[in-house]
């Protein structure tokens, strides 16, 4: 398969219906991963695919939608917008890139966990993993609660179920996975490879347990899918009936889902000793896997794969940036956003000269 310089920091090799699939369904992929630090677009030519890292606190659940961009890290939800008007003139790489997306604003939560994000029609809602809810962002506060599980009794900062995956049906908030139904701190563990569950917003109820280490849930074309992270499966469920069929074994850690056309593209990570999931059977029997599978949705089919040879071990989420071809990022580590100056109607590159003190001394 091609592959970049296995010199390069994540370089990778990839089978050659990746860029041609890319290319065809005229998008690329982002990739978030925390134990790298790093967000990661992937973007095609038709022939070779072309990685941009860029540097984000323990980054994780990723949301898209139209132009707007947002991304969990360590102590913030980042804000990111595309400003396609300037990614032809970018200094440092001018006609490179066909979209440009810069960070906007920045929201201080806390540590809270955050796992997967999701724009809905109720504004931006996230997977609050710390106090076991789903959140939204409010000026005045670290977060917003608007819903837990029946069985937890209080919001608490004590990880008592591992709420991880959210799936939206019609832009609302529909399915939410969690790791346990546990009430108490980091309960979760006691049975974390099995205990899984799967909530229905709509009636508070769990149609669906005893899950070996749910995450993603997606609704795709009213069909419901996730991932089996201990058991490498991706899965369908029927949640009138209580149960689920394997579509496809997998590589790896299967965490991060992304529907795009009639495929799949589910990330794959490898599973370090001193991980949290470092016990699991899948840690020990898998093949050592980081990367990305597409599977085409209607038979189960694989299609092709990629994998990350270096710096990349680990990912949470892989979301599609449809419509853009060679996207570019400019992360809040990167200076150069603060001259990315833009108005409804215009846009500047600002002066990248020092700015002077506000208060000279002598």
């Amino acid at each position: 398969m091609p592959a970049n310089r296995p010199s390069e920091p994540f370089s990778c090799t990839y089978s050659p219906p990746v860029p041609e699939l890319l290319a065809e369904l005229d998008c690329s992929l982002v990739v978030s991963t925390y134990q790298a630090g790093k967000l990661i677009l992937l973007a095609s030519d038709g022939e070779r695919i072309a990685l941009l890292p860029r540097s984000f606190e323990v980054p994780m659940g990723i949301a898209v939608a139209g132009d707007q961009m947002a991304i969990a890290t360590r102590h913030e939800i980042v804000l990111l917008s595309d400003e396609r008007r300037m990614a032809p003139s970018y200094p440092r790489q001018p006609g490179v890139y066909d979209s440009l997306y810069l960070p906007r604003s920045v929201h201080y939560c806390g540590a809270l966990d955050v796992h997967d994000l999701v724009f809905t029609t109720k504004g931006l809602i996230g997977v609050n993993t710390l106090f076991s809810c789903l959140f939204t962002l409010d000026p005045r506060f670290s977060f917003r609660p608007i819903w837990k599980p029946r069985f937890v009794t209080a919001l608490a900062p004590e990880d008592r179920c591992h709420l991880n995956g959210l799936a939206c049906e019609n832009g609302e908030p529909r399915y939410v996975t969690a790791l346990g139904r546990s009430d108490t701190r980091e309960g979760w563990r006691a049975g974390k490879e099995k205990g899984g569950v799967l909530i229905d917003l709509k009636s508070g109820e769990i149609v669906l347990g005893g899950l070996a280490m749910p995450h993603s849930p997606r609704l795709v074309d009213g069909t419901l899918y996730a991932l089996l992270s201990s058991t490498s499966e991706l899965i369908t469920v029927d949640p009138a009936r209580g149960s689920y069929d394997v579509v496809r074994k997998l590589k790896g850690f299967v965490r991060g889902l992304a529907p795009v056309g009639d495929y799949l593209i589910i990330a794959s990570s490898m599973i370090r000793k001193n991980h949290t999931f470092g016990d699991l059977g899948v840690a020990r029997e898998a093949e050592p896997f980081c990367g990305l599978t597409i599977v085409h949705r209607k038979t189960g089919g694989l299609v092709a794969e990629l994998q990350f040879l270096r710096t990349c071990e680990e990912i949470y989420d892989v979301q599609v940036l449809p419509g853009r071809r060679r996207p570019g990022m400019l992360g809040i580590a990167d200076e150069n956003h603060r001259r990315a100056l833009s108005l409804p109607e215009q846009t500047f590159w600002g002066d990248d000269r020092p700015l002077e003190s506000e208060h000279p001394t002598g």
